[in-house]
């Protein structure tokens, strides 16, 4: 047997087959398991979960950040721009304002409303019922073109570039088995996958980084990282003839081919924007932290989720080591004919090394630990879903409906996502770079979203109707800006006229400062709108502002080693700035 053959051979398939036949019968396991328990259907446990242990949640924060487009595109970028991407990535700082900060303001509404929010409601009992219900739009419209697509997109290109899987073979049979998976087992299928998973993909994709590096360093892992560091330092070639590099994250010279996509100091004032409203107050992480036992305790619930946040800050420390990275080792040795590796689409970065340091059967291993990553992220996407609709349309109008039809109506909810995604691919398909795309569309979403979370909690003036205004205007400024991104080709295309030459400065300027100053005018725009408009009620007020009793519940839910942890997280993220500087 070829222990180190660069292919899959039968001991490989034989591995995933039983591997995937494990995974399947240990989450059913849980799930039945968990039933019993349970003692009937519960839409809040199928939607939410309830009360897992911190590490759990921390897992699950990292598993549904993890999708394909890290596999793909992260590892694809790192390989075409090298660590610019970072900005997005070494986040972990940003997770601990959910615990620290927004998880406090979500644990009181729901000892206050009785039930598990969703983040909507946060926005109805600030500002308007109309707010939470745009919200709920907006993130629905957005789950489908950011999140379900582009999964199921670059899942079909990392399985057909890994298992040779045709490409829609793999993107529709990825999202087809996502959808029953998720129908099936709900919130606590996706943490226990979450938590079998975890683990060997980290570990999996460590070991492509460390057999890269030492292929890359004739067998010595220290010589492979500088010999990766050299060669990025050749790249991105100006006009001039200068090699900018990537090997850093800020490009400061307009001659850098990479000054438009990480312009200065703006890429990290951009990408922190785009962080705050995944991290802090998107259904889909923020799901993550609300599940908890019945009599229990808020400080209790609020320890827990804090340290998994915190736990989960750690781990948003490794993609960049686990993708990013691989993905620029792919590259350095694709540039050495002698390495007997070859890279012809970037995108492939990932798979294509998989296949090419990993010994036999430890590919089979790994491979069923992305194949349950792709399920549990696209997965954890289907549930939010289908916890906006069921939470905050299908319930307000049918009250009093039995848990059973409240699980069900989740569950279609669930299978019509599925769809929407599926159809929506192409047209994805034909709109440019998977990460101009994803990232563009997220820089147009996250100012509104941003505004009114940020604008609710600390400040008191802000009237509910400016919360609402703020939400639909910064929406509709954004969806303008989609339109002539992709007639423009994102500012790219000469277009000339009365209309195009008026508005050159909306559509033309980079895309990360025009998200800046999308968020600002929101704000200016709120703070406007609340001159003129009705002041908010006191109840309101209480609901989102820093009152005693948030003031009270922080201070009961931590201890010095939260605090310690959490500045762990801090100094990790600052050293891996300075490094990369």
């Amino acid at each position: 047997m070829n222990w180190n053959s660069q292919e899959f051979i039968w001991l490989d398939w034989v591995i995933i087959v039983v591997g995937i036949i494990a995974v399947g019968w240990a989450v059913a396991r849980s799930i039945q398991k968990h039933k019993r328990a349970q003692q009937g259907a519960d839409s809040e446990d199928f939607l939410f979960g309830k009360g897992e242990p911190w590490y759990i949640i921390g897992a699950a924060i990292f598993a549904a950040n993890i999708g394909s487009e890290h596999l793909v595109g992260l590892a694809g970028t790192g390989a075409k721009a090298g660590v610019g991407m970072a900005h997005w990535e070494m986040q972990g700082w940003m997770i601990l304002i959910l615990g620290w900060l927004f998880v406090p303001f979500y644990q009181l509404m729901n000892n206050k409303l009785g039930k598990i929010i969703t983040m909507p409601d946060f926005l109805k009992n600030r500002y308007t019922p109309r707010t939470g219900s745009w919200l709920s739009i907006i993130t629905l419209i957005a789950y489908v073109l950011t999140k379900v697509s582009v999964t199921a997109f670059t899942g079909g290109i990392f399985l057909e570039s890994l298992l040779g899987l045709p490409f829609w073979y793999g993107a529709i049979g990825l999202i087809v088995l996502t959808g029953i998976f998720t129908v099936v087992g709900g919130m606590k299928g996706v943490m226990t996958l979450s938590a079998i998973q975890t683990p060997i993909l980290i570990i999996g994709s460590f070991l492509v980084l460390f057999l890269g590096l030492a292929a890359l360093g004739d067998g010595n892992i220290g010589h492979g990282w500088m010999a990766m560091i050299d060669y990025s330092k050749s790249l991105s070639l100006g006009a001039d003839g200068v090699a900018y590099g990537t090997n850093h994250m800020f490009h400061f010279e307009t001659g850098d081919p990479l000054y438009d996509d990480y312009p200065g100091f703006w890429v990290f004032i951009g990408a922190s924007i785009i962080g705050l409203w995944y991290w802090a107050t998107d259904q889909h992480i923020v799901q993550r932290v609300l599940g908890q036992h019945k009599g229990e305790s808020s400080d209790v619930v609020m320890k827990r989720a804090r340290r998994g946040t915190i736990a989960a800050g750690y781990f948003k420390l490794l993609p960049v080591f686990m993708f990013l990275i691989p993905g620029m080792i792919a590259a350095a040795l694709a540039a050495r004919p002698e390495s007997g590796f070859t890279l012809d689409n970037p995108d492939t970065a990932f798979g294509s090394m998989v296949k090419f340091v990993l010994p036999a059967g430890v590919k089979g291993i790994v491979t069923i630990g992305f194949i349950s990553a792709l399920i549990a992220s696209l997965a954890a996407f289907f549930n939010s879903c289908a916890t906006l609709f069921t939470e905050d349309f299908y319930k307000p109008m049918f009250k009093g409906k039995t848990e059973a039809r409240y699980v069900l109506v989740g569950r279609i909810a669930t299978i019509v996502v599925v769809i929407l995604g599926i159809v929506w691919i192409p047209v994805m398909m034909s709109l440019g770079s998977l990460y101009s795309y994803l990232q563009g569309i997220q820089s147009l979403l996250a100012p509104a979203m941003v505004a009114v979370f940020i604008m609710g909690i600390f400040s008191k003036k802000i009237t509910p109707k400016a919360g609402e205004m703020g939400l639909i205007v910064g929406f509709l400024i954004g969806m303008a800006r989609l339109l002539t991104n992709i007639l423009t080709d994102t500012g790219k295309n000469v277009m000339t006229g009365g209309f195009w030459d008026a508005t050159h400065w909306f559509w033309h300027t980079n895309w990360l400062i025009f998200e800046i100053w999308l968020l600002v005018f929101i704000m200016l725009f709120m703070v406007l709108v609340s001159l003129f408009t009705k002041k908010p009620t006191a109840q309101q007020i209480e609901f989102i502002t820093f009152t005693d009793d948030y003031k009270a519940l922080v201070t009961k839910s931590w201890n010095k080693w939260d605090v310690i942890a959490s500045l762990g997280v801090v100094a990790l993220c600052a050293a891996f700035y300075w490094y990369f500087w």
